[in-house]
């Protein structure tokens, strides 16, 4: 299927709707019918009728068309933020006395779950590098039900094959979820190359406006149907239909800001990899990266999102630097329209500075829709601040 066509008809009934060009927003939390019979059968499978919009909308309908297209999947449901996508799609795939296999340091709110939530209910976790195969094969418990990745992750861009862990699982019956958020359904395909279930932050780079708190789970069609007649109806946590028009927008220019952000981040990375104070610049498709051709391999591309390691011997030069950045913003999260940047110190006391730990002087750099002259003018101005403290 066609990206563009996807991208800008699939799903879209203009005539349906007055020929409006943009799809009405259905503002409704109610749908009437004329018959009893009507009402039953809607009653009797709530995931093939519109009837609450708890459930299914006419406005997320068409934005999961979309996203399950461009996941190359089944069918998806989209939730209203990606940690309650996270949620979903592990807990109708685990029961007590279950054990989850996970990449090491995965993102906040599955770890919270994973550590927090799931033992109160008897699911016990364990934590690999995901870097080598063996060590799933290695780690693969009689009561595994789940492997969980996220390929690359956010801060140090660790990948895993995802194709030799996709193979492995369906040896052994187990269901394989992924944090696609990183690379988007643009960049990379989990669903081709073998992997059950794949979710991601649409508040990133499908909204690209920083706007709307979305997620999105895709899968087979019966995946699908049980999540949503379980953890999906029973949690609450559908997108409401405003929202998801906010994310139909986001889509229209999403392949025209991907290359807009492939294109400047790939003129930054020469200023940064130069830069006498950086000691280091990770980035997935860059070919210093330990991973460099699995990147190539299984990937399409990679969205601006890298992480620098400055010379700092102390936790205020750090914060001197960005403190003194103008244009470049301090948040949390990426994929919007504006340039970002978060230092690792922001999570610890300042005591607790180790300028010997390397990650204690990372630094994450989100690159947005500015231009690149813009950026390194940003960075060159608050480096110059910095250049005399140790």
């Amino acid at each position: 299927m066609e990206l563009s066509y996807i991208l800008n008809e699939l799903a879209e009934h203009r005539e349906d709707y007055f020929r409006a060009v943009s799809p009405p927003i259905m503002q409704t939390s109610n749908f009437a019918f004329k018959k009893v019979a009507d009402l039953r059968k809607s009653f009797e499978n709530e995931y093939a009728d519109f009837l609450y919009s708890r459930g299914l909308n006419p406005t997320v309908d068409i934005l999961r068309k979309k996203l399950a297209a461009l996941d190359g999947a089944e069918d998806c449901l989209v939730f209203n933020s990606g940690a309650a996508a996270i949620f979903a799609a592990v807990l109708a795939n685990v029961k007590s006395g279950d054990h989850i296999l996970s990449v090491k340091n995965p993102y906040t709110w599955a770890k919270k779950m994973f550590e927090d939530i799931l033992p109160r209910f008897q699911v016990s976790h364990s934590y690999i590098d995901g870097t080598k195969i063996e060590n799933f094969e290695n780690a693969i418990q009689p009561n595994t039900t789940v492997i969980y990745l996220e390929s690359p992750n956010s801060w140090t861009y660790e990948l895993q094959d995802l194709a030799a862990v996709a193979s492995l699982a369906k040896k052994h019956g187990i269901i394989t979820i992924i944090d696609n958020s990183y690379c988007t359904p643009l960049f990379q395909k989990p669903i081709l190359l073998g992997i059950d279930l794949v979710l991601q932050s649409a508040t990133k780079y499908i909204s690209g406006h920083s706007d709307t708190v979305a997620g999105v789970l895709s899968g087979s069609g019966p995946m699908m149907e049980r999540i949503f007649n379980s953890e999906y109806m029973n949690i609450g946590s559908g997108i409401q239909p405003f929202n998801a028009w906010l994310l139909i927008r986001g889509l229209r220019t999403l392949e025209a800001r991907l290359e807009r952000i492939d294109r400047t981040t790939k003129e930054m990375i020469p200023f940064l990899k130069q830069h006498p104070r950086i000691e280091k610049v990770i980035f997935p498709l860059d070919p210093s990266f330990p991973q460099y051709d699995l990147a190539k391999k299984q990937m399409q591309g990679a969205c601006g999102l890298l992480t620098i390691q400055i010379k700092a011997q102390e936790c205020a030069t750090i914060e001197t630097f960005c403190d003194s950045l103008q244009h470049i913003l301090m948040a949390v999260s990426w994929g919007g329209h504006e340039s970002l940047i978060i230092p690792k110190v922001s999570g610890m006391k300042p005591e607790a500075f180790d300028p010997v730990n390397p990650e204690h002087r990372m630094l994450r750099l989100y690159i947005g829709l500015e231009s690149a002259d813009y950026l390194i003018n940003d960075l060159s101005n608050a480096f110059s601040l910095i250049e005399h403290l140790s």
